[in-house]
């Protein structure tokens, strides 16, 4: 069962998969054979296979911005750090003057289909890691990389700690919150805009935002409460630095604004009159836990949203395209003005 997939920046066309296995599988999906729905299409096989942990990383998988890395966390507590380029200085090493270009020994591995005893096995050159980090005590949920450096990287766990790591500095934490949430903390994410902000959602229903030049403090600057469950997702937005959103088990997908918190607050997208601090719209088109979602970096505003219905279905799931509309998220005189230009047809029709 594939858990979690991320695609490489530098190139869409490769992508990274979890299973329920220790390995990181490595696809380029135009190489694929059963790329394309056609009957008798050889097997796939990964294009190669990240080695490292020692339990199952069903999760916790991240791509670098920056640079071809591959950065994943397991049950094993580990974190764990690849190149992707590794693999092609292995093959240049192997292809030296005494081998023909066809004569490689690029080490070989089996890596499970599934879990447990699945004993259904895949080949593919295998690649060992550049770094593994140890500071966890607990499962490793989410990983992701700080969007300016390849080198700079955080976790988080059901250890309830946020870790941030240097993989100049070695193999143990550079920063270590160890209370960062009061139960396990499931997502991380990092700010490109700015950053200095990192947002965790956790199972105790909140998400906090941490100020990375503070973190020794061990407190958030903001905590956010509007979920009745567990929170599986946070992502900022790529349009809008302080805008990011959050997903949980309670089927709801909200929209922050952390510089509304403070401020007049605006519920144009809500129900309620009454919202918690910075939250300003909701989508609630899920009919049961929104287990993940992603910004559209190329159609601003725009959101695919992926729910878990097996509960409330018995079976499958939901996939949702969406996006709020414009009159939410624009300035408010900006708004008031466009409007302003309709009242003139509006009276008119009282009238009539």
């Amino acid at each position: 069962m594939v858990n979690r997939i991320r695609e490489l920046p530098q190139n869409s066309k490769i992508v990274a998969t979890h299973t329920d296995s220790p390995d990181v599988l490595i696809w380029d999906v135009e190489v694929q054979p059963n790329r394309h729905a056609v009957l008798g299409a050889a097997d796939s096989r990964p294009d190669l296979i990240l080695t490292g942990h020692q339990e199952n990383a069903e999760f916790a998988l991240a791509m670098c911005p920056t640079e071809p890395f591959v950065l994943s966390g397991g049950k094993d507590k580990l974190v764990v750090l690849w190149s992707i380029h590794d693999h092609i200085s292995t093959l240049a090493k192997e292809q030296g003057p005494t081998k023909s270009p066809g004569s490689t020994s690029t080490s070989t591995k089996h890596a499970s289909k599934g879990g447990g005893g699945n004993d259904n096995h895949v080949e593919g050159p295998s690649v060992e890691a550049r770094g593994i980090y140890q500071g966890h005590e607990d499962t490793v949920e989410d990983v992701q990389f700080c969007p300016s450096s390849a080198q700079e990287f955080c976790s988080v766990g059901d250890d309830s700690c946020l870790i941030l790591w240097d993989a100049r500095a070695g193999s143990t934490p550079a920063i270590k919150v160890e209370k960062a949430h009061n139960a396990d903390i499931h997502c991380v994410d990092w700010n490109r805009h700015d950053i200095n902000l990192i947002l965790t959602g956790s199972a105790d229903n909140t998400i906090h935002m941490f100020d990375r030049r503070n973190l020794s403090s061990g407190s958030p600057v903001h905590k956010l409460v509007g979920h009745s469950a567990a929170v599986l997702c946070v992502q900022w937005s790529p349009d809008k630095s302080s805008v990011f959103g959050s997903s949980a088990e309670d089927g709801i997908l909200n929209i922050w604004d952390h510089e509304k918190i403070g401020k007049r607050q605006d519920t144009a997208g809500l129900k309620a009159p009454n919202a918690p601090p910075g939250l300003f719209f909701q989508h609630a088109g899920h009919r049961d836990k929104v287990v993940d979602f992603h910004w559209n970096t190329s159609d601003p505003w725009t959101i695919v949203s992926v729910s878990d219905d097996c509960e409330s279905t018995n079976g499958g799931g939901t996939l949702q395209i969406w996006r709020m509309i414009d009159l939410i998220y624009r300035p408010v005189d900006e708004v008031l003005a466009e409007l302003d230009k309709f009242k003139p047809h509006i009276l008119g029709c009282e009238k009539n």
